[in-house]
């Protein structure tokens, strides 16, 4: 136990660890100086999540590789009582109740693709990674999960879990002809697709190509943020000075649009400050995997890194109107338990896989 505490990678944790009290100060300062409601929450689940993170982290990499298929099919019926139980909340039915919390099985499910995903390339042989029969299996576990949160409907973290299909399936060795092909696919069906967006889904499409067309309305939550953004210049505006945010003019601003509180109080200084954090978390999950002595542990710590890139580019483009507000939050800094429960129980696959080196054959458990 002592040589695994020893191995836990203190950098990771120290680094997610500075990212969530980041997280914390923005929080205090959207409650306009308050610890109430939004910081005071979140540092509770700060401290809780790390704990089942580091717990995480001491688990026999041989259980979790032996249980990895049954964790996405519970996930996955999870996500699935969400139309059967599930709680309405901002426009969609993504959540639902257990003991009291409320729970977005929609983050949860893209740990359980990870594992899937991991211990299916992990047995198969190399030669058969580029033989299409060999691919049906990976799109039936992107392709549930994407349709049932395509329902909900929540296209932001569909969307998401597309494009981690994709970057693990791209890191497993398959073809790129293959992307290009699904890549040509999509956009033929585009016009088919619009025809299923909701009507405030349209609104965002459209806002996102011409924000002042309805700035009162669709467009006003990114007209709002550029101002915020911009507003800040190079070092910001000061801690509490926000006064987008102070005025109330800044929707979202505990959520996903925290991002550009932080960028108007600390400014561009600020924000490149937090997006290299990010990166070098990204990076010490992919180091993890290039150490990992099995495809499993590489595959997993790989998933985990594209996952959380996946995060700050969509949530960082979300707020600058480089693409539509799909509601991506930014982890570890916005407020939303889910999506921390998400980021830090995958970060405790990733500190398991470098704990647990010295194990080479997985199928012993």
């Amino acid at each position: 136990m002592l040589k695994k505490i020893q191995n836990l990678n203190f950098l990771l944790i120290f680094l997610i660890s500075l990212v969530s009290f980041i997280g914390a100060a923005g929080l205090y300062s959207a409650a306009g100086g308050s610890y109430e409601p939004w910081a005071s929450r979140h540092l509770i689940r700060v401290f809780v999540f790390t704990l089942l993170s580091i717990t995480i982290a001491f688990i026999d990499i041989r259980i979790i590789y032996k249980y990895s298929y049954i964790i996405f099919t519970l996930s996955l019926l999870l996500l699935l009582s969400v139309e059967i139980i599930g709680v309405f909340g901002k426009g969609a039915t993504r959540w639902i109740n257990i003991f009291g919390f409320s729970l977005q099985p929609s983050e949860l499910i893209k740990i359980s693709i990870i594992l899937a995903l991991a211990k299916f390339y992990n047995d198969l042989k190399f030669e058969n990674i580029k033989n299409m029969i060999y691919l049906f299996f990976p799109f039936i576990i992107l392709f549930f999960p994407f349709i049932l949160v395509v329902i909900q409907p929540d296209l932001g973290t569909a969307l998401s879990i597309i494009i981690l299909g994709i970057l693990i399936l791209f890191a497993c060795g398959i073809r790129i002809w293959k992307f290009v092909f699904g890549f040509i696919v999509i956009l033929i069906s585009i016009p088919l697709l619009l025809n299923f967006l909701k009507p405030y889904q349209k609104d965002r499409v459209i806002s996102f190509l011409n924000p002042e067309a309805d700035a009162l309305g669709s467009g006003y939550q990114l007209i709002q943020s550029k101002i915020a953004l911009g507003s800040g210049g190079l070092t910001g505006k000061g801690f509490l000075e926000g006064t987008q945010s102070y005025l109330q003019y800044l929707p979202e601003k505990q959520t996903d649009f925290i991002f550009t509180l932080i960028g108007e109080e600390f400014g561009f200084i600020g924000t490149i400050f937090i997006i290299l954090l990010f990166l070098i978390i990204i990076t010490v999950c992919f180091y993890i995997s290039i150490k990992s002595n099995h495809i499993f542990g590489r595959i997993i710590s790989i998933g985990v890194g594209s996952n959380l890139f996946i995060y700050v580019i969509m949530n960082i483009s979300m707020v600058t109107g480089l693409m539509p507000v799909v509601g991506i939050p930014l982890p570890l800094i916005s407020y939303g338990g889910s999506v921390m429960l998400s980021i830090l129980i995958s970060i405790g696959l990733v500190l398991n896989i470098e704990v647990n080196a010295n194990i080479k054959k997985l199928k012993d458990a």
